[in-house]
């Protein structure tokens, strides 16, 4: 049987010279790689006491909802600015070149709900500290942050230090 790593596409020099993409769309393409993919989120989650799982915007999502279905949890997404319809609350954090805003619905979480944000990726961790930002603005406790992917060099765990942090593979350099 694969290991989760063997289906992780490594493209080199995307976006820019130097730094290799690891890509999850061919995990996404064999359903086998999406099964262990899965399975292998959820056996992070073991034993763990929570309410809701969160996922950021796009691949969160793709991760986030079935995971959400297998262990019987609601979701809650957290998009890019202008994207939700009703009433939001939002964060601006920096980029490596400039800044994003995060939106979730101000009804999402309520005082006491106990979360774990989810994405596919950690690499510098500040899409995930704005995250949890918000979850906890509207009153909720991040139990834990769970990653399909780690870029260990980037020290995204040092800017999640408040947090439970886990990954299920682990790669160096950008």
């Amino acid at each position: 049987m694969k290991e989760l790593k063997e289906y992780i596409r490594n493209i080199p020099d995307f976006p820019e010279k130097g730094i290799i993409f690891r890509d999850v769309t061919s995990i996404l393409q064999d359903a086998d790689g999406l099964k262990l993919a899965i399975d292998e989120l959820a056996a992070k989650l073991e034993g763990l006491d929570f309410d809701i799982i969160a996922g950021a915007e796009s691949r969160g999502f793709l991760f986030g909802m079935p995971l959400s279905y297998l262990l019987h949890k609601p979701f809650v997404p957290i998009r890019k600015k202008g994207k939700l319809p009703c009433e939001t609350v939002e964060k601006t954090y920096d980029l490596e070149y400039g800044t994003a805003t995060i939106e979730i619905h101000k009804d999402a979480i309520s005082k006491g709900d106990k979360v774990v944000l989810l994405d596919d990726l950690i690499a510098t961790g500040g899409t995930m500290k704005a995250a949890a930002e918000l979850i906890e603005e509207l009153g909720g406790e991040v139990v834990k942050a769970l990653f399909l992917i780690e870029l260990s060099d980037l020290n995204g765990r040092e800017v999640l230090k408040d947090y439970d942090v886990e990954s299920v593979v682990q790669f160096e350099g950008k």
